[in-house]
C-alpha cells in the first residue's frame, strides 16, 4: 500500500515539487524499499539522458556566432537577390515595350502594303487597260512575264474551277518589280501579286483577312511572297490560294 501511495508522487520528489515534509517521508520509504528506490534510479537515469541529450548539440559561442555572421552575409545578398530581381523586372519592361514597340511597327508596315496593293488593285480594275497580257492561258502569260521580272512562278491549271485567267501585268510594291494577275470568279475580280520574298516586306497571317474592305490572303512559297486582294468573298479568295499553291 505504501508503495502505491508513493508511486504517483516520485517524479514530483525528483523535480522537487513535494512539500518539504512529504518529501521527508518519501524519502525514509525509498532508504527501506528496493522496489521504490529501483524506480527513482531509472527515473534519475532517464532525466539525464534527456539532459544530455538536449545539451549533446547546443552550439557553441563561437558556432552562434559564425551563424550570426552567415545570417548577416544572407540578409545582404538577399537584398542584392531584391535589387537583381527590380533589374530584372526593369528588363523585362523594357523588353515588352520594345516588342510592342515592333509589333506596331509591324502592324503598321502590314497596313501600309495592304493599303498600297489595295490602291493596286482598284487603280488596275478602273484603268482602260487592266493588263498587258490578255489571255486566260497560263501557258501564255506565264512566258509574258520572262525578262520583264527577275523571277519565275507557276500558274495554276483552272480547268473545272470556277476562276477564268484574265491576264496579266508588272507592277511595283515599294519600288520592287513583281507581277499583277487578274482572275476572275462569276462577277467579282482578284488580282493576285506575286514578288520576291525580301527582308523588307512584313510578316502577314496566312488566313485571310479584312483589309481596307477588301479580303486579302498573303502566304511564302518557293522564296516568293504572293498576295490575293479582291472583294470576293473569303471562300473564294482561300480557294483560288489553294490553287496556286498548289500550281507546279
Amino acid at each position: 500500500m505504501a508503495c502505491e501511495q508513493w508511486r504517483g508522487k516520485l517524479d514530483l520528489y525528483l523535480d522537487g515539487e513535494l512539500a518539504e515534509e512529504e518529501a521527508g517521508e518519501l524519502a525514509a520509504h525509498l532508504r527501506g524499499c528496493a522496489s521504490c528506490a529501483g524506480d527513482v534510479l531509472d527515473r534519475v537515469q532517464l532525466k539525464r539522458a534527456v539532459k544530455i541529450a538536449g545539451k549533446r548539440y547546443e552550439p557553441s559561442a563561437a558556432l552562434r556566432s559564425r551563424i550570426a555572421r552567415g545570417a548577416r552575409v544572407e540578409s545582404g545578398s538577399l537584398g542584392w537577390r531584391w535589387r537583381l530581381a527590380g533589374v530584372a523586372a526593369l528588363i523585362l519592361l523594357a523588353a515588352a515595350a520594345a516588342a510592342n514597340f515592333y509589333a506596331g511597327r509591324e502592324r503598321a508596315a502590314r497596313q501600309r502594303v495592304y493599303s498600297e496593293l489595295a490602291d493596286l488593285h482598284v487603280a488596275t480594275l478602273a484603268s482602260a487597260t487592266p493588263v498587258d497580257v490578255v489571255s486566260s492561258d497560263r501557258h501564255t502569260v506565264k512566258p509574258w512575264f520572262q525578262g520583264r521580272i527577275p523571277f519565275t512562278f507557276n500558274l495554276p491549271e483552272l480547268q473545272g474551277s470556277e476562276f477564268t485567267l484574265v491576264g496579266g501585268r508588272v507592277t511595283y510594291l515599294e519600288q520592287t518589280p513583281g507581277a499583277h494577275l487578274i482572275y476572275q470568279i462569276r462577277k467579282h475580280q482578284i488580282s493576285v501579286f506575286i514578288f520576291q520574298e525580301r527582308g523588307g516586306l512584313p510578316g502577314f497571317a496566312g488566313s485571310v483577312v479584312n483589309a481596307l474592305s477588301f479580303n486579302v490572303e498573303s502566304w511564302t512559297q518557293n522564296g516568293l511572297r504572293y498576295f490575293a486582294v479582291g472583294d470576293a468573298s473569303a471562300d473564294d479568295i482561300r480557294g483560288l490560294s489553294r490553287l496556286l499553291k498548289s500550281a507546279r
